[in-house]
């Protein structure tokens, strides 16, 4: 029987919540046995490991007294690209670097041979109900990426004219995971962009958020999307300037805006009074591109920044992007200073 959706802001939850954007980091055995899992491991020992890491993801969470709880998305290689291997009509093209420094570069691309679609689903319904089984009694979040973000990896020749067609059938294959993670219960449904920040040429801003909103529609009192610059190896993908993107945010149907200004140093803060008038807003007060280690006052002040234009009863406190791109220690330590620093300001209030 699926569980009826909950408001994102249930009063069982304090003032100033705590969350994770979604990916945590993967635990240094993790590493080494996804280098050797194709050789080495049959597929009831694969499925033992990434439920395992999930279970130390959870359970690094529950530690540090987070409010809103992931799977960490261990079971995703930076946070999409294994998404690709569920998805027909595509084949995967050569890499136009491997060597060297980690960056966008060396990512996965394709093109669409088919009809691009997921007949099986992208995986995000189990997902989320293994999450609701490791974590019974928590206020649950599943996220995954958005229709920009799918496509700006998957070039639409030969199958599409061009890309309007590829775009469609992505929106579709993504509104049909929506819908079922709704059944299932999914308290608060997530929609990853780092494509809005970086839009092909061809798109515009107005069309981009059209993009989203095609997913979202309807169900905006479960959804949030998440506005990032990027987090491949630490590292953003785009200018990170925000003001440009407001035409774009303040068009989308959602109820939740997730947003990164720490490693920012906290710049154009002054667009959350737009934007909390109309949107929850969750807004990045850890620097996950950094290996600064913040302590609890650090993020405190922070938070008081923020508190400047956003009524405390609408806001969320998280990191600016998720924590796959540094090591679990250093996540540790963030995600507890994040946690002790909404504390802070929590009892001020």
């Amino acid at each position: 029987m699926p569980i009826p959706p909950t408001p994102l802001r249930p009063s069982d939850l304090p003032l100033l919540p705590t969350m994770g954007v979604g990916s945590y980091a993967i635990p240094g055995w993790m590493h080494l046995f996804r280098q050797h899992m194709r050789e080495a491991a049959a597929p009831m020992d694969v499925a033992e490991a990434f439920e395992d890491a999930t279970r130390l993801a959870i359970a690094d969470q529950v530690e540090a007294g987070v409010d809103i709880i992931s799977d960490g998305e261990l079971r995703r290689q930076r946070f999409v690209y294994e998404m690709y291997d569920r998805i027909s009509g595509i084949t995967r093209q050569q890499r136009p670097r491997k060597l060297g420094v980690p960056g966008y570069d060396m990512a996965p691309k394709f093109m669409a041979t088919d009809r691009v679609d997921a007949p099986e689903g992208l995986g995000l319904v189990q997902e989320y109900q293994d999450l609701a089984r490791l974590a019974p009694g928590r206020r649950l979040k599943i996220a995954f990426p958005g229709p920009l973000t799918f496509a700006s990896n998957i070039l639409p020749h030969p199958h599409y004219d061009g890309a309007d067609g590829l775009m469609d059938d992505i929106v579709m294959m993504l509104r049909a995971e929506v819908e079922a993670l709704r059944l299932a219960g999914a308290q608060l449904i997530q929609i990853d962009e780092p494509g809005l920040t970086h839009i092909p040429a061809e798109r515009s801003l107005d069309e981009a958020a059209n993009c989203i909103n095609q997913v979202t529609r309807g169900l905006s009192a479960q959804t949030a999307v998440h506005v990032c610059f990027g987090n491949n190896a630490s590292r953003p993908y785009s200018p990170r300037g925000m003001a440009r993107l407001l035409g774009a945010m303040e068009q989308l149907e959602t109820h939740m805006l997730v947003l990164e200004f720490a490693n920012r140093e906290m710049a154009e803060l002054e667009i959350l009074s737009s934007l909390s008038a109309r949107y929850q807003i969750a807004a990045g007060v850890i620097d996950v591109k950094s290996f600064h280690e913040e302590t609890a006052e650090d993020v405190a002040a922070r938070i008081r920044l923020v508190l400047r234009y956003v009524p405390a009863d609408k806001l969320t406190i998280t990191a600016d992007c998720g924590f796959s791109a540094i090591p679990r220690w250093l996540a540790r330590h963030k995600m507890g200073a994040m946690v002790a620093g909404a504390r802070l300001v929590r009892d001020e209030l």
